[in-house]
């Protein structure tokens, strides 16, 4: 796989090293178990996949080339290029101004852009209508477009459901970036509707066999859904697509579910339904990491830790599956560990951070990140943890005896 040049402030030593031992004694990938190192006191599980994924790295990589190559120049990004504020915030520090936030609120006037701006298009990203705008002033976006290559596969495979007359169902959250822009590329070949979870995709169930009206489905999926979309019409022939950080397992549900009914339904009224297989969308890193997180949930653990952007989707999954095992702590970084009594957490649920007391119970502790957290980051939380649990051993001597 490609090696990317990614500035050393978000390299690491530790998790250098850990991932360096799995991958010379498991270069296939086939094991998921975690690294367990002793360290006494404390043993860290550390998840066999987190971190930087290959479209981060591939969107961090481009960007820091863009503030080389154009000193002097103004240098834009449509919306924060991955959800990571150490990442994004680094890179306003280095001059780079955001047009957008997350939701699509104008921070920038499109009126303020001149020809000769750099704008650089994020990891998720954007729709076929901000690309249009951009053309329109004359800013070129090809040379720093840091759009995941495997969200571009998404695109595609649509585009090919779509010139076939499929309708497509896309598993997201319908205000994320990726899903907006997905969306937007899919609309342009096809009928397209958002469904956010299974309760959604057993509703739209129900609009495929009539059960629900159409008036039904136009209010259930009030601006969540393409302009002429047309249930009566347009969910006899569908594939499932998805935003590449959801829950791969949840997007597998859900693409069973429905080709269920649609087999049910033919079988039973001779209607002439279609469901295509889309199971190549899904993205592999988010797969192994959400694979690796499993793999943790299978141990005794007192606690977890989970690292990365509050706003990142992928990693507010990998919390989602941890809670259900073990006391979880989302946080973005090591200062929201107060000390051994005290630590901030962010809770997916009410979407607040949160003071909890008394939290470091136990010596098993899960340790995991999402895909846009820099392994320097788990570095700093790994070494307050081992500070204040009173580490007996070095990493080094950890790490040798694994």
């Amino acid at each position: 796989m490609k090696q990317f040049d990614i500035p050393s402030i978000f390299r690491s030593s530790i998790i250098s090293k850990v991932k360096a031992l799995r991958k010379n004694q498991d270069p296939r990938k086939k094991d998921f178990s975690p690294t367990i190192l002793d360290f006494g006191k404390i043993q860290l599980y550390i998840a066999r996949h987190f971190g930087f994924c290959y479209g981060v790295e591939n969107a961090i990589e481009i960007a820091y080339r863009a503030i080389e190559e154009n000193p002097g120049k103004r240098i834009f990004l449509l919306s924060q290029m991955i959800h990571n504020p150490t990442v994004n915030d680094d890179l306003t520090k280095r001059g780079i101004k955001f047009i957008q936030d997350t939701s699509g609120k104008q921070l920038i006037s499109w009126e303020e852009l001149h020809a000769d701006d750099i704008v650089i298009i994020p990891a998720f990203g954007t729709t076929l209508e901000m690309e249009e705008i951009l053309q329109n002033l004359g800013v070129p976006t090809e040379k720093y477009n840091t759009t995941c290559p495997f969200v571009e596969k998404v695109w595609n495979r649509a585009e090919k459901l779509g010139t076939e007359n499929h309708t497509l169902i896309i598993h997201g959250k319908y205000n994320h970036e990726e899903t907006r822009a997905t969306f937007s590329h899919t609309a342009f070949n096809s009928e397209a509707v958002i469904i956010k979870n299974m309760e959604e995709a057993v509703f739209l169930a129900k609009c495929m066999t009539g059960e629900a009206s159409k008036e039904a489905f136009y209010d259930y999926f009030k601006g969540k859904h393409t302009p002429n979309f047309d249930p009566e019409l347009h969910l006899s022939k569908i594939g499932v697509i998805n935003q590449t950080t959801m829950l791969a397992s949840e997007t597998q549900e859900i693409a069973r579910f429905l080709k269920a009914v649609t087999e049910e339904f033919t079988a039973q009224t001779n209607a002439s339904k279609v469901f295509a297989d889309t199971r190549d969308t899904l993205c592999y890193a988010t797969n192994d990491n959400q694979s690796a997180t499993e793999a943790l949930m299978n141990e005794a653990l007192d606690f977890a830790i989970v690292v990365g952007g509050y706003n990142s989707s992928n990693t507010s999954h990998l919390v989602e599956l941890l809670e259900q095992r073990c006391p979880t702590y989302f946080i973005k970084d090591e200062t929201e560990i107060l000390d051994d009594s005290v630590i901030r957490s962010f809770n997916i649920h009410t979407l607040e951070v949160e003071t909890i007391e008394n939290w470091m119970k136990g010596g098993k502790v899960g340790i995991t990140s999402g895909a846009s957290c820099p392994d320097s980051i788990m570095d700093s939380v790994i070494s307050k943890i081992l500070t204040l649990a009173g580490s007996e051993k070095s990493i080094d001597e950890v790490i040798s005896k694994w």
